[in-house]
């Protein structure tokens, strides 16, 4: 019989430790409800003690999410798992996930505590979590470079008292992919109440091998993976949900087990998580890039016409790959626009912000022909920061000619009141956001500017990415308009709306264990 690989996507909290990508409580509960309709069968929501808004954020998830469980990060701490427990107090299927370093520079030198200590405070905090909810998983941090005969007494004693899934994290990327399989067939084989347990993993990218690793987990028993959709994470990010996910379906001779998934919900997921936290999705991305089923080369070309397993192991329809246009103009009505939104798992809080969205679909329809689902994520994605932002677009004209410095004339709403200046730049694009800065004088460093488009054709959205970063807080801001003038200028907006209202949150390892 097939195992059943546990799927845990902790996008709305590792993911979002990745510099610039915090989100706000609705925008989690839009990712949540995309993942809860991809089956995914674990949600870790956040780290509840980090701020107000993660509790808040944990909570409304966990009130809205009934398929899949709900779980919250905790440290070994009493207060940390006394929050968690009560973000998650109305779950219909809660899970708190605590951990503590077992690593011999970490405990030496983050947490300046002995190995007995570690493993004292380890099992204290699995009975405390107990006390809430039968599922609790642990994880002892840095287990790729924890010493082999520790980490077994530390998972056996915690097993003891009640952790029911054991995840084995490559905290910093060090492992190679056979040993870190080699690791899990250890840890299976020499803990004796291993069986009483799932074991799970937990891989970072800092060296390109956090899918290679886990996969080689799964290949040595591994049964539940964390990932993350688009690889997205800290540093160089975690293990890509959607490739481990693929890599498993494909590889059935390889593999003896299989996910719940709703593969063709990847797509939606993807470009979700890419619009809301505004890291664009590399053409060559494995699946879920736009160069992922292309084909230029001729011989390819022509080996795929005659038969598509020549070239694609995978068909493009699988993850959600469709060439859909939504045929809707200025003259559809919103039951047509609210019914595609749900097609694409988009769901928005009130009439309100369908009428504001509708509205910007409206617009839309009157500058291009046809309007793709990848137009929409973008409306949708617009609009709900839109409507929260201090400071709003409200025109922009920029004259661009050459022989001449280009100037552009901005008038911006900041707290309602409005606000008009003009500046020159070497672009039209630096024009603007010079402009912008006379009015608001952020003293922010653009550290990157990027320009995408999202569909084809010369009437296509462009897509703008800006990184901004101030005092040490990094954020990012994303803006689309056909006009990329104007879609930098939104991005650049969107920006400097976090960094005027800033997300106060901690690091989950941020704080020394006390």
């Amino acid at each position: 019989m097939t195992d059943k690989l546990i799927i845990f996507d902790t996008t709305l909290r590792d993911g979002e430790q990745s510099p610039g990508a915090s989100m706000t409580r609705d925008e989690k509960i839009r990712i949540a409800k995309a993942l809860e309709k991809m089956r995914v069968d674990v949600i870790e929501g956040g780290f509840p003690i980090a701020s107000r808004g993660d509790f808040e954020a944990v909570k409304s998830i966990a009130n809205v999410i009934k398929d899949s469980r709900v779980c919250g990060l905790a440290r070994a701490l009493d207060k940390d798992i006394e929050r968690a427990a009560e973000a998650l107090k109305d779950a219909v299927s809660p899970r708190i996930h605590t951990f503590i370093a077992t690593s011999p520079v970490h405990m030496e030198k983050k947490l300046h505590k002995s190995p007995d200590e570690v493993l004292e405070q380890a099992v204290r905090a699995v009975k405390l979590a107990r006390n809430y909810t039968d599922d609790v998983e642990f994880s002892p941090e840095d287990a790729g470079r924890s010493d082999l005969d520790f980490l077994c007494r530390v998972i056996e004693a915690v097993i003891d008292v009640g952790a029911s899934t054991i995840n084995v994290p490559d905290t910093v990327g060090y492992t190679l992919p056979e040993q870190f399989g080699h690791l899990i067939a250890q840890l299976r084989e020499r803990v004796p109440n291993s069986d009483k347990a799932i074991f799970s993993v937990h891989c970072h990218n800092d060296l390109g091998l956090a899918v290679a690793n886990s996969l080689s987990a799964v290949a040595n028993g591994a049964r539940q993976v964390e990932c993350t959709i688009n690889g997205l994470g800290e540093r160089a990010g975690n293990a890509a949900l959607e490739e481990v996910v693929m890599a498993v379906r494909t590889r059935q001779d390889i593999f003896a087990c299989q996910t719940n998934l709703d593969t063709t919900q990847i797509m939606n997921c993807s470009r979700l998580v890419s619009s809301i936290t505004g890291f664009a999705v590399q053409p060559n991305k494995a699946i879920v890039g736009a160069n992922a089923f292309a084909h230029e080369a001729g011989i390819h070309q022509d080996g795929v016409l005659k038969d598509r397993e020549t070239y694609e192991i995978m068909r493009p329809e699988d993850v959600g790959w469709k060439a859909n246009r939504m045929v809707l103009g200025k003259h559809s009505g919103r039951n047509a626009f609210r019914q595609r939104l749900q097609d694409l798992a988009i769901e928005l809080n009130s009439e309100e912000e369908l009428n504001a969205a509708f509205a910007r679909f409206k617009e839309l329809a009157d500058k291009k022909h046809e309007i793709y689902d990848e137009d929409l994520q973008a409306i949708v994605s617009e609009t709900l920061i839109t409507e929260r932002e201090r400071v709003k677009l409200v025109t922009l004209k920029v004259c661009s000619e050459t022989g001449e410095k280009p100037h552009a004339s901005v008038t911006l709403s900041i707290d309602n009141v409005e606000n008009t200046v003009s500046a020159s730049g070497s672009g039209p694009v630096d024009a603007t956001f010079k402009a912008i800065e006379a009015l608001l004088n952020s003293n922010t460093k653009l550290l990157v500017y990027s320009v995408n488009n999202i569909t084809d054709g010369t009437d296509a959205q462009g897509e703008v990415g800006v990184r901004l970063e101030k005092d040490g807080k990094i954020v990012n801001g994303q803006g689309a308009d056909t006009d990329i003038v104007i879609a930098s200028a939104k991005a650049y907006i969107s920006a400097l709306n976090k960094i005027l209202m800033p997300l106060k949150r901690k690091h989950p390892q941020a704080a020394r264990e006390v």
